[in-house]
Formats: C-alpha cells, sequence, structure tokens
C-alpha cells in the first residue's frame, strides 16, 4: 500500500491514517477507495475503526479534479460520484463502531466524513466547513453524509453559509459527539476506547445496528427491535462468557 493511508492494528483497535500532512490530508479518488476498502474490511480484524489525519488537519477535502474534455452523461457520471458516496456508506456499514478523531480542519469531504462517524471527538482547535456552495458545487454528496447526522436546520445553514465553525458550535448542532483540550485528546481518545472495549465484541456491533436502523423505524417497530435484540444479544454464549 502506499504511503498516501497509513494503517495500525493495537489490539482490537484499527486506525486508518490519511497522510498528506503538507495538504491538509485532501484525498485523490485514489485515496477514497483505498480509504473505503481499508473500512470495508475492517470488521474482520478490529472491534472499533479509528480515522485519522495526519499533522494539523482531519482533512481538508478533495483534490480537485481534472474536467473532462466532454461532459458525459448523467448516468455515466455517477460512476465519480459514486466513489464518495460508497465511502461514506461504508463508514456506516461496517459492522464495527467507527471513530473519527478531528483535531484541526475538516472541510468538505473531510466534514463529511467526521459527521459521518459514529462517534467524533475534537479537539477545541477543530474546525469545520461544507464550502461547496462556494465554489459553485451543489453539495449533496457532503449532504447525503449529514443527513441522518445533524438537524435539518443545522445542515441548510452550514450549506447556505459556507460558514466555518468551531468545535463548540460542531457540538451543539450535533456535528461533534465530544469537544476535549487538543493536548488532550489522545488521552480522551484512549478513554474511549478502553470504555467500549469493556464490552463484548457482539454488544458493540449490536449497538451499532440498532443505532444505525431504528431511527427510520415507527416508533413501536423500534422498540419491538430493540426487545427482540435485547434477548437474542443477551442470551448468547459470547455475552455470558464476559
Amino acid at each position: 500500500m502506499s504511503e498516501d493511508i497509513i494503517t495500525s492494528q493495537n489490539g482490537a483497535v484499527f486506525t486508518i491514517t490519511l497522510n498528506h500532512a503538507e495538504r491538509g490530508n485532501a484525498v485523490t479518488d485514489a485515496m477514497v477507495v483505498e480509504f473505503t476498502r481499508l473500512i470495508a474490511g475492517a470488521s474482520s480484524h478490529a472491534e472499533i475503526v479509528i480515522l485519522r489525519g495526519a499533522g494539523a488537519d482531519f482533512c481538508v477535502g478533495r483534490v480537485p479534479q481534472p474536467q473532462p474534455a466532454v461532459e458525459p452523461e448523467a448516468f455515466e457520471r455517477r460512476k465519480f460520484s459514486d466513489v464518495v458516496f460508497d465511502c461514506y456508506g461504508a463508514i456506516r456499514n461496517v459492522s464495527v463502531p467507527v471513530i473519527s478523531v478531528v483535531q484541526g480542519r475538516a472541510l468538505g469531504f473531510g466534514c463529511a466524513v467526521a459527521a459521518a462517524a459514529d462517534i467524533t471527538l475534537a479537539s477545541d482547535a477543530a474546525q469545520f466547513q461544507v464550502p461547496e456552495m462556494a465554489h459553485n458545487i451543489m453539495p449533496t454528496m457532503v449532504m447525503s453524509a449529514l443527513v441522518d447526522r445533524l438537524p435539518r436546520k443545522a445542515i441548510a445553514y452550514l450549506v447556505y453559509s459556507t460558514a466555518m465553525i468551531n468545535a463548540a458550535r460542531a457540538l451543539e448542532l450535533g456535528l461533534a459527539s465530544d469537544v476535549v483540550p487538543l493536548a488532550g485528546l489522545e488521552d480522551a481518545l484512549d478513554t474511549l476506547c478502553k470504555a467500549m472495549l469493556k464490552a463484548p465484541p457482539i454488544a458493540l456491533r449490536s449497538a451499532k445496528e440498532y443505532i444505525r436502523s431504528a431511527p427510520d423505524m415507527s416508533t413501536p417497530g423500534a422498540i419491538e427491535y430493540a426487545r427482540n435484540l435485547h434477548a437474542t444479544i443477551n442470551s448468547s454464549a459470547e455475552i455470558r462468557r464476559k
């Protein structure tokens, strides 16, 4: 694998790091494809996935793509955007929890990846932005990552204003899960992972399954799903052995 993305395994924790600090970890399409592959395959060897960026920033977006000489038809054009949609889908659909760790800027694609994660741990120096509209780009790719993570008015504000928001504001909007001092970010991440790993793997995975699916159900359906999942998982041999 190239040095564009580096990985490390520490027990049940798998860390994937975008490794272009000199450009704020802006990604190429090839990097997005590899990033997606790593995330999608993580459940075979990890119980937690951590997404990071090297250096001062998380990810400032995508490297500008060359414009085709001839505008492709709409169906053909979908192939280009599917690279990104597939990445957001991998974060949602991998069976283990995903944590984004945002120390600095998370812009565009970076903001979407941070939001799509199950938990977003941000430093007090973190900044978030959806700048697409200022660059004549209709940002439904990013919006698709936000649609089940943020309230409707928060999405509208981020998209229309193109404002850069700080970590405290991101926490208010639901974009961040927790904000800690930059100097304490590693300790906070370590504490979080240790707390999560106290639970059996089957519980970690089942909790993600419920969080992913239940909010889209009717309330009675979500309750029945909880009842059945609770009985199934808590009666499993893996739970009883823990």
